[in-house]
């Protein structure tokens, strides 16, 4: 039975936020991956397009999330489905760190505004 300890979990940093991941193949996920969100005070994410289904679950804090040029306001407890193609920007407008909880499949790819695809590491 794979357990993943909080100790054990790899922290990822990139555009200011931290992604501290917790399912992945390299844990013994088959199929999905899940990973806490850190996102500090006044951080933008650039905007990305997702090519996999996020659940993106916010645990603490406010944020602003920009899908498809539509924004929305989202406070702790707020569940946002991300699907695939739709373009995302993440912003926390506010003096605390915002918290969340990000559940996709295997694979998952992003592509930035300038063409560039990442490939992050806590997906896959």
């Amino acid at each position: 039975m794979p357990v993943v300890r909080a100790s054990e979990a790899v922290t990822h940093e990139i555009h200011g936020a931290r992604f501290v991941s917790y399912a992945a193949p390299l844990t013994g996920s088959r199929e999905l991956c899940a990973w806490r969100g850190e996102i500090p005070a006044g951080t933008r994410a650039p905007a990305h397009t997702v090519t996999h289904e996020e659940i993106f679950h916010l645990l603490d804090g406010e944020l602003l999330i920009t899908l498809d040029e539509r924004t929305e306001r989202v406070t702790a407890g707020d569940t946002v489905i991300i699907n695939p193609g739709a373009t995302l920007t993440v912003e926390n407008p506010t003096d605390r760190t915002a918290v969340s909880w990000v559940t996709t499949s295997i694979g998952l790819r992003a592509r930035l505004a300038d063409g560039t695809v990442l490939t992050p590491p806590w997906a896959n």
